[in-house]
């Protein structure tokens, strides 16, 4: 199931103060924050790239795939929460 422009405009909704660009690739969205990707978005589903800085930011989170093949991506169970995906997303691509 290939995500919706809904959901992508939802989420980028939720980003505030942050200069968020994507990229479409094959029904699924690639998220850039000050052209650094940290994120896509899969089947409706906020996933964050599992580098060592997002490892450290959220030790406990839970982890999916995000299309058969892949490997694993920490699962964004916070989209709802504007303020705290702002800040975990400027401390993610903060350089």
């Amino acid at each position: 199931m290939a995500s919706t422009k809904e959901y992508v405009n939802f989420v980028l909704g939720q980003i505030n103060g942050v200069d968020i660009t994507y990229k479409k690739m094959m029904g699924e969205y690639l998220l850039y924050a000050n052209g650094v990707l940290f994120s896509g978005i899969y089947d409706d589903r906020l996933l964050i790239k599992p580098t060592e800085k997002a490892k450290a930011l959220l030790p406990n989170a839970e982890y999916a795939i995000p299309y058969d093949g892949a490997r694993p991506m920490i699962f964004c169970d916070f989209v709802d929460d504007s303020e705290r995906l702002t800040e975990i997303i400027k401390k993610l691509t903060d350089k």
